[in-house]
């Protein structure tokens, strides 16, 4: 896709050393992938989730032969049903005694013109990125809201938006409208955690190349997204996580209700 070099990657500092995680849409290659590797590299404990039960299984046991089976646990789960929802955090806290950060990273995109596009079409992206986001948002607020009653305050929520919510893109009306929703979801839910000691962000990423996306998007199109970037190249995905790992972290201990860009694309 672009032959400019991209930068080393970031060793770990040990910015979550003792923090339990969870990272939703966590199988394979994407930035959920790389968030719950990032994680692990910190110092944290992840449970990672995902709808596809093998390729989960599978990163898991990569994982697992890299960073120790007492580091990462792995939970099925469609973010659409609410039963699974629940059962996942239910899991994070069964098997670690906790929980401290949770990445709302599922989400779920396609290409087709409004006037062509079906109420099935509308309907399941935003059930997944938006209605997803939420039904993991809620289940995570009253995990933190539980443990704050019990005298432990605190924990952070993560949500992964897209530029796509703040600038207009050809085919992607439901996509865009899934993640402005995110993007006002998270602004609103930090408003309300702050309460309790929960801060609530949001990343918002441009262009992070994944096996994934170069299924389902044209070599075209993404010869012309990433042209508008202004390094001349798409983001990898441990670029977004990294700066996941930095909302996650005692490094922005004073931001909540932000929409961070991760992004180099110009207008």
């Amino acid at each position: 896709m672009t032959d400019v070099e991209s930068p080393a990657y970031v060793p770990g500092h040990g910015l979550l050393r003792g923090r339990t995680a969870v990272v939703t849409a966590a199988a394979g290659a994407g930035v959920g992938g790389a968030t719950a590797r990032r994680f692990l590299e910190e110092g944290a404990r992840v449970l990672i989730s995902d709808a596809h039960t093998r390729r989960l299984k599978e990163y898991e046991e990569e994982l697992a032969g890299e960073f120790g089976e007492h580091a990462v646990g792995a939970q099925p789960c469609d973010v659409t049903d609410e039963t699974q929802v629940q059962g996942l955090f239910d899991t994070a806290r069964s098997r670690h005694g906790g929980l401290d950060i949770v990445v709302n990273n599922a989400g779920l995109g396609g290409t087709s013109p409004l006037v062509d596009m079906t109420d099935e079409q509308w309907s399941r992206v935003l059930d997944v990125t938006l209605n997803g986001t939420f039904r993991c948002l809620r289940a995570a607020l009253r995990a933190f809201r539980e443990a704050g009653a019990s005298g432990s305050r605190g924990g952070v929520i993560v949500n992964n938006a897209s530029v796509v919510g703040w600038r207009a893109q050809a085919g992607q009306a439901h996509y865009a409208a899934a993640k402005a929703g995110v993007m006002a979801l998270t602004r609103c839910a930090a408003v309300e955690a702050a309460e309790y000691g929960v801060r609530v962000n949001a990343v918002s990423p441009s262009l992070a190349m994944h096996p994934h996306l170069v299924k389902v998007t044209t070599p075209e199109l993404l010869a012309e997204l990433t042209a508008r970037e202004a390094f001349g190249r798409y983001a990898e995905p441990w670029e977004v996580a990294n700066v996941i790992v930095f909302l996650a972290s005692g490094y922005s201990s004073y931001m909540t209700g932000e929409v961070v860009a991760v992004s180099s694309q110009h207008p």
